[in-house]
């Protein structure tokens, strides 16, 4: 392996990582405290990691959600209301609602499909 694949892959480990925390709305608003929002050379940086949106890095991702805010950094507005730090505490809450339900939801799907195996076999 020579020093370019190394480079390549400490830059993809590293880009990996940072845009994963982008699911942490405490992270977010910690960047807006400190000013990196109004950063320009910040802001590109947030636009070129649109490019973990493409199917063949969103693989790797484990909180897809930090592609949705990856998307609403790219609007000053949202980057703005991000210093609040009851902005990232609804943020969280909405997240923490929003797994609640799809848990609820995907746990009544998966009974519903062993009830109708269970059925299927009791026909036979």
């Amino acid at each position: 392996m020579d020093a370019d694949d190394t480079g390549n892959r400490l830059r993809f480990q590293l880009e990996l990582e940072f845009v994963q925390c982008l699911a942490n709305p405490n992270y977010l608003n910690f960047l807006a405290q400190r000013g990196y929002f109004k950063d320009k050379a910040f802001v590109n940086y947030l636009k070129y990691l649109l490019y973990w949106k493409e199917p063949e890095y969103a693989k790797y991702l484990k909180y897809p959600q930090c592609l949705h805010m990856l998307e609403l950094l790219q609007y000053e507005h949202f980057r703005k209301e991000l210093v609040n730090a009851q902005c990232a505490k609804f943020i969280d809450e909405q997240q923490i609602l929003h797994w609640q339900h799809y848990s609820r939801k995907r746990m009544r799907l998966q009974q519903a499909l062993a009830e109708q195996q269970q059925q299927n076999t009791s026909v036979k």
